[in-house]
């Protein structure tokens, strides 16, 4: 199953390894450069099926620090469009984009938080720190809400005019998305806070604003944390829940990650931790799910498809040690998988 196709709209990806979105803090105003053309495209050389290019802000605001990459101008899609080309010229991946605000995890350097003349002031839905020495953030009003949702909508029309084949928006790992699902960062009692279906408005308008940018060409997915590890918090049961209406919100794919929203959570950490929840969410709601979460080997990945707990693997670390993971899986399985022409002589086949 690992090298056979799957279709999401009219994206056809020839196997189910994909990058998983991961920051490298590495642009100057938002702009990517010369190492992600490289970067990015020496996965697409290691034939991995889509290429999940990392968070990319919808404004200022958005980023994590002031190195993450921004995709709320049309200069930083051009930089971007240039990846994309060169993706769909040179190989036989897709390209998808992750488009995020980082919320009150903003504002950071080295995992710190950053003086506000060296950053920016943070925003939440709750004036809630994420550390409690961190500065309050600015609790979002309606209108400032409002206004986000139509910056994920400019980021995925400029993301369409890029190219890209998949937009992701970001849910999980405590960012802004995360922090209006969770009940313990969102404690408004508006529209958009108290019920689950209020803490959920958020993203369903950021949801159904992006699909307007879209059409069959271009499929959606959204990451989201399985669960927060943390008592009262958001859990498993109530992802099973939000995805089962993502579904019906011409969502194609939930990619399931786990925590990132409460600070000092104890997360248990093992080969595939994060897998039973992706299980748990496609098997409970028929919906396709991607599984991420120390997957390191072929065999890992096979195993994972074949027992129908998620139809991508989603792989981080091991592809940054490893960018000819995919091609090289295939010449373990006897599968065929896209291999530069220029490389053939290189080319195992026994």
């Amino acid at each position: 199953m690992l090298y056979s196709p799957i279709k999401f709209r009219n994206v056809e990806l020839k196997n189910r390894w994909v990058m998983s979105p991961m920051c490298m803090y590495s642009c100057e105003n938002g702009l990517a450069n010369d190492f992600h053309y490289v970067h990015y495209g020496s996965r697409a050389q290691g034939g991995t099926g889509l290429i999940m290019i990392e968070a990319t802000g919808v404004e200022p605001r958005g980023r994590i620090t002031n190195h993450c990459m921004g995709i709320w101008n049309d200069e930083q899609a051009i930089k971007l469009q240039k990846i994309v080309e060169f993706v769909h010229q040179n190989s036989d991946s897709k390209i998808g984009i992750q488009i995020a605000h980082a919320g009150r995890k903003g504002s950071t350097w080295e995992n710190k938080q950053i003086p506000v003349d060296e950053g920016w002031e943070t925003i939440a839905p709750s004036p809630i720190p994420y550390h409690p020495t961190e500065r309050i953030p600015h609790a979002l009003s309606v209108e400032e809400i409002k206004n986000l949702v139509q910056k994920f909508k400019e980021a995925a029309k400029r993301a369409v005019n890029a190219g890209f084949d998949v937009i992701e928006i970001h849910g999980a790992h405590g960012y802004l998305v995360h922090q209006f699902l969770s009940p313990l960062s969102n404690i408004r009692t508006d529209e958009y806070g108290g019920s689950f279906e209020n803490r959920i408005r958020f993203l369903l308008e950021i949801v159904d604003t992006v699909n307007e940018e879209l059409n069959e060409n271009v499929a959606l997915f959204v990451r989201i944390s399985g669960t927060e590890y943390a008592e009262n918090g958001w859990d498993i049961n109530d992802s099973v829940q939000l995805a089962k209406i993502l579904k019906n919100h011409s969502v194609d794919l939930i990619d399931v990650s786990s925590g990132g929203n409460i600070h000092g959570a104890k997360i248990p950490v093992y080969d595939g931790y994060q897998v039973p929840f992706s299980s748990q969410v496609k098997n409970e709601t028929g919906v396709k799910t991607g599984a991420v979460g120390l997957i390191t080997s072929t065999e890992q990945a096979e195993k994972i498809l074949q027992n129908e707990e998620a139809d991508l693997i989603f792989v981080a670390r091991e592809i940054l040690r490893n960018p000819y993971l995919a091609v090289q899986g295939s010449f373990e399985m006897k599968e065929d998988n896209f291999f530069p022409h220029q490389y053939l002589r290189a080319k195992i086949s026994s």
